[in-house]
C-alpha cells in the first residue's frame, strides 16, 4: 500500500463534521479533570510537608477538604469528558459513514464490485471507526496535553522559575519529541498493519462464506495460505513499530527523572539561601509527577493518529473511486426514439458486450428490451455470463462495448438515483444487516409499513417462514443472515426488491437452494407480479438455471459460450434448440416429474450465430 498523500486525514477529519463548540468543551473538562490531578499532587505535597511540622489542626483544614474536592473533582470531570468526547467522535463516525453510503449509492457502481465483500466492510466499518478514534484517542489527548502543560509550567514557575523552566522543557521532551519518535516508527507499521487487517478480514469474510465452494475449486488451501500470510504480516507490522514506542516509553520515563532531579538540583540550594520555603520545595519537586500523565498518552495518541491517517487513505480512496461524475460509457450510435406506445420506462441493450473492468467480456452483443408488462428470462450452463448480463443491465457495471439505455438515455449518464427509481435489481451476494426481518426490507423504502412487508414476504415465500419467527418482522436476524438459510436469504433478498416499488425488477437466481417444488412456485409468482403503488405495470427479468417454469415469460434468453446462442418462447426453443431441450429434460427428470405439455408457438426460435 503506499503512503497516504498530505492532507488525507485532515480531509476525513472535516468528512467527520465536528461540533467546535463539543470540542472546546471536552478539552476543557479534560483540562479540568487533569489539572485536579496536578492540584491534587500539589496540595498533598503541601499537607504532608506541612503537617511534618506539627502546626495547629486548623491550619490544616482547608488542605484536607481540598484533597478531598480534587480527588472526586478528578473522577466527575473524567467521566464528562468522556462522554462528551465520544458523543463528538459517534457523532463523526455516523457523518462519515453517512456520506459514504450516499457517495456509493449515489457514485459510480464498479467502485463497489471493484473491491472485495469483506474489504469493503472493513472500511466502511472498522476504518471509519479508526477515523472517528483520531478525535478521542488522538487529538483530544493533544490538545489537553498542549493547555495543562502550559498551565502546570507557570505554575511551578509562580513558585521557584528554575522549576518551572525544568518542567516545561521535560514536558516538551515527553509530549514532543517521545510521540514523534514513536510516530516515525509508527508510520509505515500502520500502513501495512491496516492493509494486512484489511486482507485478514476480506480472506476470512470469504472463507467463512464459501468454505463448500472454495474446497470444491480447490482453492480453499490458497485462501487459508493468504489468511496466513495476512496474520505474518500483521504481526510485522506490529513488531515493526516496537522499537520506537521502546524509545518513547524510554524518553517519557526520562522526561519525569530529569524534572524532579531539576527541581531537587535549584531547590534546595534555595531553600538553604531562603528564597523558597521547604513546603513549597515538596510542592515543586512533587507536582511534576502528575504533570507527566497528560503527555504520558501522546505516544499512543500519535500511533493513533498514523493508523488513523492509514484508514482515511483507504475511506477516502472508496470515495473518490465513487466519485460525484457517473459511469464511463462505451461509445455508441446517437440515441433513439423510445416507443412512444410502450408506458412507463424502457430498458434497452443495444449490442451491449459485459465484463468485469480489466477482464475478459463475458458475454457479447446483447440485444433485449424490458419494459412494463414484459417478461425475460436469461438462462443458460454457469458461467454463460448470466449474471453479469444483470449488472449491466442494472447499471452496476458499466458495457464494455454496445450500448444499455433506459428511456433512450444512455444508463451511464443517469443519476444512480433516477436508475434505482425505474429498475431494481437483487443479486446473489446482497447484503443482509443484522437487524430486524422489517429494517432489512426497509433498505429498499424506509416508509414500508409491516402490513407491506408481510405481503412482500408472502409473494417471495416466506410467508410460512414468518409465522415461525419468535418475533415476526421484528425478528433480528444474524450479520450478514447467519441465522437465515440460502434459500430464505434468496427470497428475503428478492423481497427486498418487491417491496422497492420499481417497475422494472431484475431478479438474479431466485430458485437457488429451493427444492424444485418451491423454485417452480416461487418463479410463477414472479411472473405474475402485482402493478407498482402508482398502478403501472411491472416488467421482470429473471436470471435463472430453472427451465420448467420459463413457459409464462415472453422471451427466453437462451446464453452459451458467452453469447445469445438462441431467443424465443420456451415453446420454441424446446422444438428448434437441442441443448435447450436436453437442459429441461436433464432437470424433469432430476425432479422426477412428468413433462408438461407443451403448446406450439407460430414462428421458429431466432437462432443467433456465434
Amino acid at each position: 500500500m503506499s503512503a497516504p498523500d498530505r492532507g488525507t486525514l485532515r480531509r476525513a477529519v472535516r468528512l467527520l463534521d465536528v461540533d467546535a463548540r463539543r470540542v472546546a468543551l471536552a478539552v476543557l473538562l479534560g483540562t479540568l479533570a487533569l489539572g485536579c490531578a496536578v492540584a491534587l499532587a500539589a496540595v498533598s505535597a503541601w499537607l504532608i510537608a506541612r503537617a511534618s511540622q506539627m502546626p495547629p489542626v486548623l491550619t490544616l483544614s482547608v488542605a484536607t477538604v481540598a484533597v478531598r474536592t480534587f480527588g472526586i473533582g478528578r473522577g466527575l470531570l473524567r467521566y464528562l469528558e468522556r462522554l462528551v468526547s465520544h458523543d463528538v467522535a459517534l457523532r463523526g463516525m455516523v457523518a462519515l459513514r453517512t456520506t459514504l453510503y450516499a457517495r456509493l449509492a449515489a457514485g459510480r457502481p464498479e467502485a463497489v464490485l471493484a473491491v472485495r465483500r469483506g474489504d469493503l466492510l472493513a472500511r466502511v466499518g472498522a476504518d471509519v471507526d479508526a477515523v472517528g478514534d483520531v478525535v478521542v484517542r488522538g487529538l483530544l489527548p493533544a490538545a489537553v496535553a498542549a493547555v495543562l502543560g502550559v498551565g502546570t509550567s507557570v505554575a511551578m514557575a509562580l513558585f521557584w522559575p528554575p522549576a518551572g523552566l525544568a518542567l516545561a522543557l521535560c514536558l516538551v521532551l515527553a509530549g514532543v519529541v517521545a510521540p514523534w519518535a514513536t510516530a516515525r516508527g509508527a508510520r509505515r507499521a500502520e500502513e501495512r498493519g491496516v492493509q494486512a487487517r484489511a486482507d485478514m478480514t476480506a480472506t476470512a469474510l470469504g472463507v467463512l462464506d464459501d468454505a463448500g465452494p472454495l474446497a470444491v475449486a480447490g482453492r480453499l488451501e490458497a485462501e487459508t495460505a493468504a489468511l496466513r500470510d495476512a496474520d505474518r504480516r500483521l504481526a510485522a507490522a506490529a513488531d515493526a513499530g516496537a522499537p520506537s514506542a521502546a524509545v518513547s516509553a524510554a524518553l517519557g520515563q526520562l522526561a519525569v527523572g530529569l524534572a524532579v532531579v531539576a527541581a531537587l538540583v535549584s531547590g534546595v540550594p534555595a531553600v538553604r539561601a531562603g528564597l523558597l520555603a521547604p513546603v513549597e520545595l515538596a510542592v515543586v519537586v512533587l507536582t511534576p509527577l502528575a504533570a507527566f500523565e497528560a503527555t504520558s498518552v501522546l505516544p499512543a495518541a500519535a500511533v493513533q493518529v498514523q493508523r488513523s491517517r492509514a484508514a482515511a487513505a483507504r475511506v477516502l480512496a472508496l470515495l473518490d473511486a465513487a466519485g460525484p461524475g457517473t459511469s464511463p460509457a462505451a461509445p455508441h450510435a446517437p440515441e433513439p426514439a423510445t416507443d412512444a406506445a410502450v408506458p412507463g420506462p424502457q430498458l434497452r441493450a443495444e449490442g451491449a458486450t459485459c465484463g468485469w473492468p480489466g477482464r475478459a467480456a463475458a458475454v457479447h452483443d446483447v440485444d433485449l428490451v424490458l419494459a412494463p408488462g414484459r417478461r425475460v428470462a436469461v438462462a443458460g450452463p454457469s458461467g454463460a455470463g448470466k449474471t453479469t448480463l444483470l449488472l449491466t443491465l442494472a447499471g452496476l457495471l458499466p458495457p464494455t462495448g454496445g450500448a444499455v439505455r433506459l428511456d433512450g438515455r444512455d444508463l451511464g449518464a443517469l443519476p444512480r438515483a433516477q436508475v434505482v427509481t425505474a429498475a431494481v435489481a437483487t443479486t446473489e451476494d446482497a447484503h443482509v444487516f443484522g437487524t430486524s426481518v422489517l429494517e432489512n426490507l426497509r433498505v429498499a423504502r424506509g416508509d414500508l409499513t409491516a402490513a407491506e412487508a408481510r405481503e412482500a414476504l408472502e409473494r417471495a415465500g416466506l410467508g410460512a417462514w414468518l409465522a415461525g419467527l419468535p418475533d415476526g418482522l421484528g425478528t433480528v436476524l444474524g450479520p450478514d443472515g447467519r441465522t437465515v438459510s440460502g434459500g430464505e436469504r434468496r427470497r428475503l433478498l428478492l423481497a427486498r426488491a418487491l417491496v422497492a416499488d420499481a417497475p422494472l425488477v431484475l431478479v438474479d437466481e431466485p430458485a437457488e437452494h429451493l427444492d424444485p417444488v418451491t423454485a417452480d412456485a416461487l418463479l410463477d409468482r414472479l411472473w405474475h407480479l402485482p402493478p407498482t403503488r402508482a398502478g403501472a405495470a411491472r416488467g421482470v427479468l429473471v436470471v435463472t438455471h430453472r427451465l420448467t417454469t420459463l413457459a409464462a415469460a415472453d422471451e427466453v434468453l437462451w446464453l452459451q459460450d458467452g453469447r445469445v446462442a438462441a431467443r424465443g418462447t420456451h415453446a420454441e426453443l424446446l422444438r428448434d434448440v437441442p441443448g435447450y431441450r436436453e437442459a429441461v429434460e436433464s432437470e424433469q427428470s432430476a425432479a422426477v416429474r412428468a413433462v408438461p405439455a407443451v403448446v406450439p408457438a407460430a414462428g421458429p426460435a431466432r437462432e443467433v450465430g456465434a
